[in-house]
């Protein structure tokens, strides 16, 4: 087996079949109540927002980086909170601002 640079095997690295790497961000999230489903950032600012997101870490429902405001993002950036998830019904879909990528 060969490792790399940081001491990883390139299948550690990968991930299993090769799949992105697991975000260790995922187990530090706690249970949290989800906010109302809207943003308040472009309420107060008269905007309308094309997707919402939802903070994992503490529930601060706010508007994805394709709304004008961009607020989910300015919600990680004030407060390092990590992994936000589109809050349609039924979604699956996360995204872990550290990383940069889908978790």
């Amino acid at each position: 087996m060969t490792l790399d640079a940081e001491g990883m095997s390139g299948i550690a690295r990968a991930g299993l079949n090769g799949q992105a790497p697991r975000c260790d961000h995922l187990d530090l999230l706690p249970a949290v109540e989800r906010g109302r489903p809207e943003c308040k950032e472009c309420l107060a600012l008269g905007w309308a927002w094309k997707r919402l997101l939802v903070c994992l870490t503490c529930g601060w429902v706010a508007c994805s980086d394709g709304s004008p405001g961009g607020h989910a993002q300015a919600h990680y950036q004030e407060t390092d909170h990590p992994v936000v998830a589109a809050l349609e019904p039924g979604s699956t879909w996360r995204w872990c601002y550290i990383h940069g990528r889908t978790v």
